[in-house]
């Protein structure tokens, strides 16, 4: 995937893969390309052709779109793609260390350097974002003036910044203004630092362009480094292709969806047969123009049903899309077509290994298609894990039928907790303990965030953690970190997808890759009843003792903000993209027990 600046015939500038295109450099996001800086334009403003449009029904009634699209390839046609704007617009001149817009030092067409002393120029280090998601340049101005004294407007300003080099810290940093004034950044990333200044957040969103600003923001604007990560973060969603919706069939009318279904309201059944013919659709396959046309028609009825599916600001894991796929993987496939989407069959029985102690059922999911797309995002703040996604910013400036996606395929394995030993585990006191102090922590996070916009709304906010999906999410890490070393896949590589309500207690453990790598049959072969009993073990035994212990399974989560208990690096903690919270909310003592108390352990009963 190219980028181009905002400019007619603009030639591409730089490039990053399509995936990072919904997970790293999203829309609002800062990539530094060459010695400049940009930010992604809005999704408005790309050029994404219809053929490269993704269909995953769920997901759209969910989303409340028509579709999705594939970002932009490598190498479109010069002028075509994802559009940047320049951002930060200030930049520096590291020989006559004037601070300025970029446009002001009159550099060259193409270039980057000072018109006075044709010098390297760079782009400011710092930016201030709002929990609301705007973005603008620092003020350098208004720091140094509202720090020392009253503008005097008689007198010129022309900001410069200077380093001193005695120390690597803020102090050692210093903007200077030609009427006499200066200040260091000292303090410039205090919570309050620029507001106590009455520095107020603009409500700029340079990613969509001038014109649309939203004024009167009251959230405060906080400093960072241009490179944060806080200062951009992806608000992703994504679902699981599952019959029918996967069917052979069904993915050949998705494309012609709108066409069919607009005709067939009219009862125009013959142009309906012809748009079938016309357009191929049943070309080198058994179906028929009756079968296309009923296919539509349950399209039409699934379309009403999902359309009524629950809100996805809700708790995820037991979300009606989660408890569509749920259904799915327990109940598996029978029979399905090579050009199909979900194959999911349970390992055959082995009466010299049954199924490990508290493992209800395991599936084997041979062939699965996940679709992940960007909604939003957020700055300052993570969207929460399990809650509210806090203030998402818009990723374009009008409203659109589509979003940015990704289709990827893989396989993986489904298993499910025996609900009558999870029952009988769950009502044992210490458990109880354990998850409530995870519990209380994260629903003083939750309503911290929410206090500053929607106090009504934060005082009503609770946690949904409980005891099972603690358990199944910390299960789900060490089976992934186990599998890594058995599997040929890299931890990173692997992916879980919990399902978690009063009817579900499953983990999906998955590789999906938009390539052949994802089906290789390494991860499938570990849901095989002797390689699980024997992989269960190893990483209950792996996970017994951690390097870091005993501050590690001693960890009490004392303070407000810490979602776990007995978890770290060295044990079950996970690269980022593999989990689904963000490495919180896991507590290996829920699996094997405390020293002092092997019963808080689900697997300890084993014996």
């Amino acid at each position: 995937m190219a980028f181009t600046k905002k400019q007619p015939s603009a030639k591409p500038i730089g490039a990053v893969r399509r995936a990072q295109m919904i997970s790293t450099y999203g829309v609002g996001s800062m990539v530094a390309i060459g010695d400049q800086s940009f930010i992604v334009s809005g999704i408005d403003s790309w050029w994404v052709s219809d053929r490269f449009t993704i269909f995953e029904p769920r997901l759209q009634a969910w989303l409340r779109v028509s579709g999705f699209r594939l970002p932009p390839a490598y190498d479109p046609p010069v002028g075509k793609g994802v559009k940047v704007r320049q951002f930060p617009t200030i930049y520096s001149c590291s020989e006559c260390h004037d601070l300025k817009e970029f446009r002001k030092f009159g550099s060259p067409s193409g270039k980057s350097v000072c018109g006075d002393c044709e010098k390297p120029l760079t782009p400011s280090r710092f930016v201030v974002a709002c929990e609301n998601g705007h973005l603008d340049d620092f003020p350098y101005f208004e720091w140094v003036h509202k720090k020392t004294a009253p503008v005097e407007e008689s007198k010129g300003h022309h900001l410069s910044l200077h380093s001193t080099g005695r120390t690597a810290s803020l102090r050692s940093i210093i903007i200077r203004c030609s009427c006499g004034k200066d200040a260091s950044l000292e303090g410039a990333f205090g919570r309050r630092a620029l507001d106590s200044l009455g520095i107020r957040c603009k409500g700029r969103r340079p990613w969509l362009g001038r014109g649309h600003e939203q004024p009167n923001c009251t959230s405060a604007p906080r400093t960072m480094q241009r490179g944060s990560s806080a200062a951009w973060f992806p608000v992703n969603r994504s679902s699981l292709s599952i019959p029918p919706w996967s069917t052979t069939l069904l993915k050949r009318v998705n494309t012609h969806f709108k066409t069919l279904d607009a005709v067939l309201a009219t009862g125009n059944r013959d142009v309906a047969v012809a748009i079938i013919e016309s357009n191929q659709i049943t070309k080198g396959t058994a179906f028929t123009p009756d079968d296309v046309i009923k296919a539509v028609e349950q399209l039409q009825k699934l379309n009403a049903n999902v359309a009524e599916a629950d809100s996805h600001g809700s708790f995820e894991p037991a979300s009606k899309l989660r408890h569509e796929e749920y259904r799915e993987l327990l109940f598996g496939t029978v029979k399905v077509d090579r050009e199909e989407d979900f194959e999911c069959v349970k390992p055959a029985d082995d009466p010299a290994a049954p199924l490990p102690f508290g493992i209800d059922r395991v599936m084997l999911v041979k062939r699965l298609r996940e679709v992940r797309a960007l909604e939003a995002f957020t700055r300052v703040l993570a969207p929460d894990a399990l809650g509210e996604d806090g203030n998402p910013a818009a990723i374009a400036a009008e409203e659109m039928d589509w979003l940015p996606a990704i289709e990827v395929s893989g396989e993986g394995v489904f298993l499910t907790i025996d609900k009558g030993k999870l029952a009988e585990w769950e009502a044992y006191p210490a458990v109880k303990e354990r998850v409530d102090r995870i519990r209380r922590n994260h629903t003083y996070e939750m309503r911290r965030r929410a206090q500053e916009t929607n106090p009504k709304r934060a005082a009503e906010l609770v946690s949904p953690v409980d005891a099972r999906y603690v358990l199944l999410h910390t299960l789900a890490h060490a089976l992934i970190n186990e599998w890594s070393l058995e599997s040929g896949y890299p931890a990173a590589s692997l992916r879980e997808r919990l399902y978690l309500s009063d009817e579900m207690a499953g983990a999906l453990i998955y590789t999906a890759t938009s390539d052949s790598a994802g089906s290789l049959g390494g991860v499938v072969a570990q849901g095989e009843y002797m390689r699980l009993r024997g992989s269960l073990e190893s990483a209950l035994d792996r996970i017994s003792w951690c390097s870091q212990d005993p501050p590690c399974m001693e960890s009490v989560a004392d303070e407000f903000g810490s979602l776990n208990l007995a978890a770290c690096y060295a044990c079950v903690l996970l690269p980022e993209t593999c989990c689904e919270t963000n490495n919180t909310f896991l507590d290996r003592a829920l699996l094997i027990g405390t020293p002092e108390d092997p019963r808080v352990g689900f697997f300890s009963r084993r014996d």
